[in-house]
């Protein structure tokens, strides 16, 4: 049985899945703004945004809230975390792989999550101790032992192009052994395929609190670890804490992923 909080969570993405569902039929008409360099939002993802913490707030008023979209609002030992469109380069270009992704976090840790593919109607959820599910069924990582054979994800960062050529050097090691690379375009879903097998590892930069925080908890969950490009802990997450690096995978394929970004001098890059 689902926690009350799981529960409210998925009320919430669904919302907000309705939301940029239905405004995939006006994207020519979709105002769009550049956040950063090469960083957008749209008024698509400003309205899933307010769907999602409309439900959360009629279940938990005294909640924070840290949204991709509406920043931090409120202090406590409880926050939900929202991203209410992960992929909207995809979205707006009508390339159909992109998510909803909500956490509440206790004190800075990830408590529960919930990852929602609006396309494909799949619905990822966890909740610490008590493992990861892919609608009703249970998920785990894959078995994968090392890197040979392995189908990894990156993504390449807006915020860190200028360690590009550091990047593509640690993309070039793990290819001497893995099968190939990925370049999907949501933080989100990558977590969230190794979290089910479909991917057997994942490493990002420049991901902030909003993109990871439900998916690392599902990794987790899962039976796969998460770390830094260092092999550290994650931090706990909050509003402060800027950009982070995330290397994910099963147990055994983590540390040689890891590794690599090591031996390449990517890792370095970022002391």
């Amino acid at each position: 049985m689902q926690s009350p909080a799981i529960n409210i969570m998925v009320k919430a993405a669904r919302a907000a899945g309705n939301v940029l569902i239905r405004s995939m039929n006006k994207l020519d008409a979709l105002n769009v703004v550049e956040k950063d360099r090469m960083d957008y939002a749209s008024e698509a993802d400003r309205m899933a945004e307010t769907a999602a913490v409309k439900e959360l707030k009629r279940a938990h008023p005294d909640y924070a809230i840290l949204g991709e979209e509406g920043g931090a609002q409120g202090r406590g030992r409880y926050t939900w975390v929202i991203d209410p469109l992960d992929g909207t380069s995809n979205y707006l270009h009508g390339i159909g792989h992109w998510c909803v992704s909500i956490a509440l976090l206790e004190a800075g840790e990830p408590l529960h999550g919930v990852i929602f593919d609006p396309l494909r109607n799949e619905l990822f959820t966890a909740t610490r101790g008590a493992g990861a599910v892919l609608d009703d069924r249970r998920i785990r990582v894959a078995e994968r032992k090392d890197l040979s054979g392995a189908l990894i994800a990156t993504g390449f960062h807006p915020r860190e192009r200028a360690r590009t050529a550091a990047q593509l050097d640690a993309v070039r090691s793990v290819l001497l052994h893995a099968e190939d690379i990925r370049r999907t375009g949501s933080a989100a879903l990558d977590l969230a395929y190794v979290a089910c097998g479909r991917l057997d590892g994942y490493f990002e930069a420049g991901v902030q609190p909003w993109d990871i925080a439900a998916g690392m908890l599902m990794v987790r969950e899962a039976g796969g670890r998460v770390s830094d490009y260092k092999a550290r802990t994650l931090p706990k997450l909050d509003v402060a804490r800027g950009s982070m690096q995330i290397v994910a995978g099963n147990v055994k394929l983590h540390e040689p992923l890891q590794q690599a970004l090591v031996s390449s001098g990517y890792a370095a890059t970022f002391d």
